[in-house]
Parts: structure tokens; sequence; C-alpha cells
């Protein structure tokens, strides 16, 4: 099953949606966020102390999201089946969709037992309370079932593909209506149907299933590993089955074969409500606009990947952001053993963490992060980097606001940098940016612009690490006081093996080159420096895979060797199809594993995994590069010593 999709066939899928006719059938939800303000006051009815709400806004849920992403994307026509209420909330549910170009005409309103359904969230400091639900109570007539029923009938034949979801246990899939969906989806059989249901995903014969693997082993009754479940649920319906984990990618199950497809790798913080809808919505959308299921499942991805960036609330993608997206895709690898420390295995007698085969071949390139890859002179930029950013995402009410809203942000922040860690400083600050935005503590209008952010950041970085490197030129600490245990030998010895050396860092270009040369150690890099330019779209690390590849042709990447602690460079390799050296390097003691690295490191698609590089002579022969032997591949052993 192919996975890869090209940008050319995302342009393809993106320009055929429009000619798409997809049908959504489920429960219609609507999203309430209410944002609580610091102050109250006390009733003077009941004397008791008020909540008040300083801002709110509303959006569509359940079935009418999967509906508003249909929309989004650009599907040229979308008719959202479901009950509402005839209640306010169920005139904004049709205002919603009227502005999003959604067709109402499916929608029954029922005008007693029923209120439409709503989720109500409250939010005091930027942390959820308790939410409020009204209708989970509700009680679908014979009638409104019915009219429901009989709308279906007459609408079926003019769609490409329907989906129906089922959320609320107490919402329009009673038994009478399942039986009577399950009768026409069997009177359309060429009609693709696609089934995200919590309850009944056995109720609908003849449809194309997405799940979740708890909801997949409910059905199964017993625990399997997410393929295992894919495939026994793939055979026992005769259909293709997604099974969606998350963060841990999609199972895609078709004739007897299952696909692991990774999940998109977001930078920054994220929101998972609604990403179902957007993955299901992505998902059929691709199918009917000619993509392939495994494919299919990367485009969903896309949507997904997208709408979590938007928080605090069930956001859609556009296709300029699919685009954006799609373009060239970061994926999350090995989850489960990123994850679990205790499941590594390692080339016998080292330390060296063996992930995949080594490449055929010897290797002729080598490309070498910096910062926390050789050079430790940044090391803590992280504590530099935290306070600057909860300063500015609170801005004037930094020195007032309560100690809920600071431990938030700092939270935030926290989640925000270990997401960024290896990316180019102005890619993190373009985030810090919307970070203020979304967090509304400073003016719209005092928001400073990501070049100024970095501006503050460097200013007191530079501070730290020019203190560091007075102590060196005093002779008061030594290169090895400032580098990764046994960096520059390693450098020195894939020089003296013929390998053409690089270093390429999000650091600012002419910041890197000094240091380097300070260290004494810029003169082994004979294929170039290369640092940051202040330009996001032009990373120094695809740069310089770039020129390589440019220089060598695409069919030779396996002769790229790359070592970094960051997973901006690991991704770049492993999408280029080099061999990527994770160094899960403690940066305060110089040696040893960091095991948050570690599990960055091996989600963007890791090849091996070493501490530092103490044991020269072992990597080396792990590389092929010890005289007379060849690469060690197989002579691998569990986990024994952290």
């Amino acid at each position: 099953m192919e996975s890869n999709v090209t940008p050319t066939e995302l342009e393809r899928v993106l320009s055929a949606f429009p000619s798409a006719r997809i049908a959504v059938v489920g429960d219609v939800c609507l999203d309430v966020y209410k944002f609580l303000a610091d102050e109250s006051e006390i009733s003077v009815e009941t004397g008791l102390p008020t909540r008040i709400v300083e801002s709110m806004r509303s959006s569509l849920g359940g079935a009418a999201n999967v509906a508003a992403n249909l929309a989004s994307l650009g599907v040229g026509k979308v008719v959202l089946y479901g009950i509402i209420g005839d209640d306010l909330y169920g005139r904004e549910v049709v205002e919603h969709c009227s502005r999003a170009g959604i067709s109402t005409d499916g929608l029954v309103v029922q005008s007693s037992s029923w209120h439409t359904n709503v989720y109500t969230k409250l939010y005091k400091d930027e942390k959820e309370e308790p939410r409020i639900d009204l209708g989970t109570l509700n009680a679908a007539n014979k009638v409104s079932v019915g009219m429901l029923l009989e709308r279906l009938r007459a609408d079926l034949s003019s769609f490409n593909a329907v989906i129906i979801n089922q959320q609320l246990r107490n919402g329009i899939h009673t038994s009478v209506f399942r039986t009577g969906l399950a009768g026409l989806i069997s009177e359309h059989a060429k009609l693709p149907v696609f089934l995200d249901s919590r309850d009944y995903p056995e109720d609908f014969p003849g449809t194309i299933r997405k799940l979740n693997l708890r909801e997949a082993q409910a059905v199964l009754g017993r625990a399997e590993d997410p393929c295992t479940a894919a495939l026994v649920l793939s055979e026992r319906w005769q259909q293709p089955v997604y099974l969606t984990r998350g963060e841990e990618g999609c199972v895609v199950a078709e004739a007897g074969q299952a696909k692991v497809q990774p999940a998109p790798a977001i930078a920054g913080t994220v929101d998972p409500v609604g990403a179902g809808d957007s993955m299901i919505a992505g998902i059929v959308a691709a199918r009917v606009s000619g993509l392939n299921a495994v494919q299919a499942a990367v485009f969903g991805g896309f949507v997904a990947g997208v709408t979590v960036r938007k928080l605090l609330r069930t956001g859609t993608a556009t296709p300029d952001e699919i685009r954006e997206i799609g373009q060239s895709p970061d994926y999350l690898y090995n989850p489960e053993l990123a994850h679990s420390p205790h499941k590594a295995r390692y080339i016998d007698s080292s330390d060296i963490e063996f992930v995949t085969e080594l490449p055929e071949g010897g290797f002729t390139y080598a490309v070498f992060d910096h910062d926390g890859t050789i050079s430790t002179v940044r090391e803590g930029w992280e504590q530099v980097m935290e306070p600057l950013m909860c300063r500015v995402v609170l801005g004037p009410q930094f020195e007032t606001a309560p100690p809920e809203r600071h431990s938030t942000v700092r939270k935030a922040v926290r989640e925000f940098i270990d997401r960024t860690t290896g990316y180019q400083t102005m890619y993190q600050m373009q985030i810090l940016t919307e970070m203020v935005r979304d967090f509304g503590c400073v003016p719209p209008a005092e928001i400073l612009t990501p070049a100024e952010y970095k501006e503050l950041y460097n200013k007191e970085l530079l501070a730290m690490v020019e203190r560091r490197l007075v102590r060196f030129r005093a002779g008061e600490l030594s290169v090895d006081d400032l580098t990764v245990k046994n960096a520059v030998p390693l450098l020195r010895a894939l020089r003296k093996h013929g390998l053409v050396l690089y270093l390429a860092s999000g650091t600012d270009e002419p910041d890197v080159r000094a240091e380097a040369k300070l260290l004494g150690y810029a003169d082994l890099f004979n294929g170039g420096i290369f640092g940051s330019v202040g330009d996001v779209r032009r990373d120094p690390k695809r740069v310089v895979l770039e020129r390589i590849l440019h220089e060598i042709g695409s069919e030779k990447a396996r002769g790229i060797l790359t070592f970094g602690d960051g997973p901006v460079e690991i991704r770049e390799t492993h999408k280029a199809g080099g061999y990527a050296v994770g160094v899960a390097s403690d940066e305060v003691r110089r040696y040893g594993l960091n095991l948050a690295k570690r599990e960055r490191l091996i989600l963007a698609g890791a090849d091996c995994v070493i501490p530092d590089y103490s044991q020269l002579d072992r990597l080396l022969e792990h590389l092929g590069m010890t005289p007379g032997r060849g690469p060690v591949r197989a002579a691998v052993h569990g986990a024994s010593h952290g």
C-alpha cells in the first residue's frame, strides 16, 4: 500500500474537492467556550459569589464539526443530517453552518424532549474547569427519526460518500434509526460509507470504519496490539479499517495487510479537541478524490495536524494550511520505543542504541549540528528562554496576574520549548508571537514582531555565552569543558577516514562561525559552516542536506551521516535517506544519557542513539570505519543499563 503523497498529488486532490459531494449524518453538537474573569461579586439575591464571563465563542461540534472540516477543505457540497432543538443553540448551529457553506436541508427540528447538544467549556486562566453538558438526556421521537430517514432515502444517490458520526448514546442513533440507516446503506451498496461510532461500530455492515484502539479492543473483547486488532476487524468486516492512536499514528488495514502511518510532528502547544473529526473528514475527502486507503490516512493526518494547533477551539483546516504542512511533512517515528527506554537494544558491550539497520556501503559526508552535539557553550538556553517567554506572554499582567495564571503560562511555555528544541530561534519566535496573541494578556498594538522577540532573547542568551567564553579566553576553561565528551576527536577521526564534514546550526551563522573558530575546530569542517540567516523557510540543516544531494544525487543519499541532538537535523536526514545518529547528550555533565532527548530523537527518526562519543572506537566500528572490519549489524542486546 503506497503511502507517499507528493506535492503534485496533494495539489491534484485539493483541486478535486470542489467537485466532491459528501453527506454527514450524526450527532449535531455545539461547543461553547466561556472564559472567566478574575473578578467576581456577590449576588444580591442569593449571597453567593458570581462567575463573570469575560469573553465567549462557539464552534460546531460532533457531526457538525466533521461537516465544517469538509467545507473548510473546499468540498463542493456538504449536507448535514441530524436533529437539533427548537432553541437558540439550534439556531446558532444553523447560523454557523450557513457561514461555513454547509447545507442544513438534512436537519430536523424536534420541539419536545430535545435540546440541541451543547458542551459548555469553562476556562479560568487558560485552565479548563468541569464542563457543562446540555442535551445528553435527549430522546429522539419516531417522527423525527422517520423524517431523517426519509430525507436520506431521497438524497443518498446524489453523494460521492457518506460519513456516519455517533458519539452520544442519547442522540439520533436509536435502534430504529440504526436499523433504517443500515437498510439504506445496503440499498446503495456502491456508495462509500465511512463510520466513526463510539458505541455501535458493528451495526452498519459494509461501512469503512475509523475507531481508536480502546474501541477496537472493546469490539474484540480482548487486548490486542494495534496492527493485529486492525487486521482482525478488517477481515471480520471485509472493509478497510482506520485505527487511530493520536501521536502514535494510524494503522490502516486492508486486504490482509496492515500499514502503520506515523502521525505528523507538530511544533508548539497542541489541543486535541476535534482532531478525530478532522481526521475522518480528511480521510473521506481524500478517498473520494482518488487517494488510496493509506494515502488518505496521510492526508487525514495533515488535516488533524493543522487543527490541533488551534487552541481552545474545534478548529478546521484550509487548503493553504494543508499545503504548508504537506509540502515537506515531518512525522513521529517509533513512538512505542521512544516512550519505553526499557525496550532499547544496544550494540553488544556498548551504549550505542540500535534502532534501524546500517545501510550498505560507506559514508562520504558527515553533517553535524552544533549546540548540544559538539558545543555546550549554550547549555542552559532553556533557562534563559523560559522566563523571558513567560514575561513576554503575560506582558503588562506579569506583576499582577494570580499564581494560577503564571502556572498555566509556565506550563504552556515549557511544553512549547520541549516541542521546538532544535528549531531555528526565529521559528520559535514566530510561534511565541502566536502564543502571545492566543493568551490575550498583551494588547494587540503592543505585540512585537518575531524578530524583535528574537533580539530580546539573544541579548540575554549571548550575555550568558560571553561569560563562558571570557573564562575560556582566560584559560580557566578548556575545549573539553565546553564540548560533548570526545566530540573533537570524533571530528578528527572522520576527517582521517576521508569524510567531508559540514556544520549546520539553528544559531545565527556569525555566532556559530566565531565559536567554532575560538574552540579550535572550525578548520575541520571542509564542507562549510552554516547557520541561521533569519529566514525560517531556509533551515540551515535542510540547506546543507539539499546541497549535498544536489552534488551527489539523491540515489546516493545513503552516504550521508548526520549527528544531532535535536529533531530537525534527524528528521531532515531521515527524509533525505541518510543515516541519523541521535546524540542524547547531557549538556551539564557533557557525558551520559539524557532520556528526554532520547525520546525526541527516536520520535524524529534516529537510526541509532548515543549519549556522547566516549566509546569512540566502538562507534566508528559500528559505522564501518574500523580498518579491516565491516559494520556491526546484529550483535544487539536488550536494555541492561541506563
